[in-house]
């Protein structure tokens, strides 16, 4: 049965208007991208086979435009239109940081360390550098790592945030493993660069350990 078949309030497009995006699943949304499925298929049965074998969306999403390509049901067309709706996504939440407004909601830091660690198969250590207003003034990779971990320097996270005059630091990391659980080494890292920055009376605000979901603050768990 073509999609057109399907009671109107079964349809993608239909519910993503009645009832907001949030309401569509992850082969949903994939199919609204498709328009169609490979013959004998709908998009959101294509969508299904798409996720079932290559997914789940996240590391769909992730793969290079170059290997979209090659998936069945894609093609150049599609697979453009993908990495291209990825990364308007990517700019859409990195836009307020990077015009200079105020950073008020914890929650808008989260997303955006998310967005730029995510997608890393090694661990990447950085840090997003505010003025006194708490605006961003620049974000940086600072660390890499094995597949694990990363070793990270107190002085250097201070002398850049020194370079770009910031009052405050919001930090982050990425677990290539998935899980956002912080460790140990992850609170005691984080008491380290909270001393050092003080001394130069920066402010260390955050520190977002980013996995498959939501980023876990180590600020909302009392370790800072």
């Amino acid at each position: 049965m073509h999609i057109r078949d399907w009671p109107v309030h079964e349809r993608p497009r239909e519910k993503l208007f009645t009832r907001g995006p949030a309401a569509l699943s992850d082969a949903e949304l994939l199919a609204l991208f498709l328009g169609s499925g490979v013959r004998g298929q709908d998009a959101v049965a294509t969508a299904r086979e798409l996720l079932s074998a290559h997914g789940p969306l996240r590391r769909l999403l992730d793969r290079p435009a170059a290997e979209l390509v090659a998936l069945p049901g894609l093609g150049p067309a599609r697979a453009s239109r993908m990495a291209g709706a990825l990364e308007i996504g990517r700019r859409h939440l990195a836009a307020d940081l990077e015009r200079g407004e105020q950073l008020t909601d914890p929650t808008m830091a989260g997303r955006y360390f998310s967005q730029r660690l995510r997608a890393h198969d090694h661990e990447v250590f950085a840090a997003l550098f505010l003025d006194v207003r708490h605006r961003a003034l620049a974000f940086e990779e600072l660390f890499r790592g094995t597949l694990d971990s990363a070793e990270v320097h107190p002085r250097e996270v201070v002398r850049r945030a020194l370079a770009h005059n910031a009052a405050a630091v919001i930090i982050g990391h990425n677990h290539p493993s998935g899980h956002s659980a912080p460790s140990e080494a992850d609170r005691l890292i984080t008491l380290r660069l909270r001393d050092a920055l003080s001394l130069m009376d920066i402010r260390l605000l955050d520190h977002f350990v980013v996995g498959d979901g939501p980023p876990t603050s180590l600020a909302e768990r009392g370790w800072l």
